[in-house]
C-alpha cells in the first residue's frame, strides 16, 4: 500500500500551513511540525521584498519607469498629483520575545480529536520564533501562567530555535492565567524598541493585563495578542442539566444548559468585544484565533502587521 508523503515534503498534496490542527496533531513533533509549516507558509507568500517581520519603511522617492506599483503613494499622490514610491528598508536584529501561556485552562479542548488551546500555542510560538530567526533577528521566550515559570533571552541563530522547541516542548500547563509579570518583565528587558506577542486564552482579570500592555505600547514596542479560543467555547453545548468544572481553580457547579445558552454565548462576545475595543484603543494588534482554524490564518495575521506600518 502506498503511504502519502508527510505534511510539507515535496510531494505533498497540501501545505502543512493549510492543514488544520485535526490533521497537524497527528503528524509529528514540534519541531517537524513547526519547520514544515513555515516551510509551507513561506511558499505560500506572494513575492516581495518586505514580506517579513523586519521590513521598514524608510522614505519616498520619485517614481521611475519599471516600479512596482504596490509601492506607490497614493496618499501622495492625491495631494501633489505626482507619483511617489515608498522604499523600505531591512532592519536587522528585531528583537522579539514571545510570551505564552501555560496555565491550567490552556490544557483543553472541547472535542477529543481536537489539540488543546496548549498545543496550538506551542505550535504558534514555535513557528515565529522560526521566522524571527531564519531571518536574522532575534528571539527569546517566556512561558508563564500566575507568575513567569521561564524565561529564555533573546538570542539569534540555529541553537536558539533549538533551545525554544525544547523549553515549550517541556512546559506543563498548570496555575491560573495572569500575563501581567511576564509582560511586565519584557517590558524591563527590551532595552531598545522591539516586538512583544502574547499568546494566551486571556481567561484573567482584564484591567492588570491591559495596563501592562499599553505600559509596552508607551516604551515604543510593537504588541500583539493572540486570543485563542476553542470553538467550543463560543457557545455551551449540551441540553439539560450538567456539571460545570472550572480548570483553574477546580470549581464545581450545577446548572441547566438549555436555559444558560444565550446568556452564556452573550457574556463570551461581550468579553471579546471588550479585549478587542480596549487593546485597539491603545494601538494594540489583536486577533482573535480559533484553535480549529489552520496556522497560515494566524501568520499571515502577525506578519501582516508589519508590512502595514508603513
Amino acid at each position: 500500500m502506498n503511504r502519502p508523503a508527510p505534511a510539507g515534503s515535496p510531494g505533498s498534496a497540501r501545505r502543512a500551513d493549510l492543514l488544520t490542527p485535526r490533521e497537524l496533531a497527528g503528524l509529528g513533533g514540534l519541531e517537524l511540525l513547526a519547520t514544515s509549516v513555515v516551510q509551507g507558509y513561506l511558499l505560500g507568500l506572494h513575492r516581495s521584498p518586505h514580506r517579513g517581520f523586519s521590513a521598514e519603511f524608510a522614505e519616498l522617492r520619485g517614481y521611475r519607469p519599471g516600479d512596482d506599483l504596490r509601492h506607490i503613494d497614493w496618499r501622495m499622490f492625491a495631494r501633489s498629483d505626482r507619483y511617489y514610491v515608498k522604499q523600505f528598508e531591512e532592519e536587522t536584529n528585531l528583537r522579539a520575545y514571545l510570551l505564552l501561556d501555560v496555565s491550567a485552562s490552556m490544557d483543553w479542548s472541547s472535542e477529543e480529536s481536537l489539540p488543546s488551546k496548549l498545543w496550538y500555542g506551542r505550535l504558534v510560538t514555535a513557528s515565529l520564533a522560526l521566522l524571527l530567526l531564519r531571518q536574522g533577528d532575534r528571539a527569546g521566550l517566556a512561558i508563564f501562567d500566575d507568575r513567569v515559570r521561564d524565561w529564555l533571552p533573546d538570542r539569534g541563530g540555529r541553537r536558539q530555535w533549538g533551545e525554544i522547541v525544547r523549553r515549550l516542548r517541556d512546559a506543563r500547563p498548570s496555575g491560573e492565567t495572569d500575563p501581567a509579570e511576564a509582560l511586565r518583565s519584557a517590558a524591563l528587558r527590551l532595552g531598545r524598541r522591539g516586538m512583544v506577542v502574547l499568546v494566551s486564552d486571556l481567561l484573567t482579570e482584564t484591567e492588570g493585563a491591559v495596563r501592562a500592555l499599553r505600559f509596552l505600547r508607551h516604551r515604543g514596542h510593537q504588541v500583539l495578542v493572540l486570543h485563542l479560543i476553542d470553538p467550543g467555547e463560543r457557545t455551551l453545548p449540551g441540553q439539560g442539566e450538567v456539571l460545570l468544572r472550572d480548570p483553574e481553580s477546580a470549581e464545581e457547579v450545577r446548572v441547566d444548559v438549555t436555559e444558560l445558552q444565550r446568556d452564556y454565548r452573550d457574556a463570551v462576545d461581550g468579553a471579546i468585544a471588550e479585549w478587542r475595543r480596549r487593546l485597539r484603543a491603545a494601538g494594540i494588534e489583536y486577533h482573535l484565533v480559533d484553535t480549529s482554524a489552520p496556522l497560515s490564518r494566524t501568520l499571515r495575521a502577525v506578519l501582516l502587521k508589519r508590512s502595514r506600518l508603513g
